[in-house]
């Protein structure tokens, strides 16, 4: 699982995992924008069902300029997550650098009405280097 998702954090018994991949075909470099996608999973290993229900990223580019993004759910879903079971999704993001940082957060509520937060591993986004 390391080698499919190198990032992860566990929180509460939830455990978010990360894998990103630079996508040439939608980057343009020479008009200062790279492009990656980033696969999240997230596995429910706790006792009770829980519901994604917001999300809190802050993207760092190259440049140390921070953006926070915060809203409802993900992928426009609010995902309810047996015990056992796991959510997957893929999203993307575009800077302005070609290298840069994602870490964040996840809102979440147990079936028991219990409201909690559960962290999203920083991962980096870096552009593959290319020898000519």
């Amino acid at each position: 699982m390391k080698a499919l998702f190198p990032f992860a954090e566990e929180t509460r018994g939830v455990t978010v995992r990360v894998s990103v991949s630079y996508l040439p075909e939608q980057s343009q470099p020479g008009s200062a924008r790279w492009f990656w996608a980033y696969h999240i999973r997230v596995e429910n290993d706790g006792e009770m069902a829980v519901q994604l229900m917001t999300r809190h990223w802050i993207i760092s580019d190259g440049r140390g300029e921070k953006h926070e993004v915060q809203g409802d759910g993900v992928v426009g879903e609010q995902p309810v997550i047996l015990p056992g079971a796991s959510y997957d999704y893929v999203s993307g993001c575009p800077l302005p650098t070609p290298s840069g940082s994602m870490v964040g957060s996840f809102g979440m509520i147990g079936e028991d009405g219990s409201r909690f937060d559960i962290g999203v591993p920083r991962f980096e986004l870096l552009t593959p280097v290319t020898t000519r």
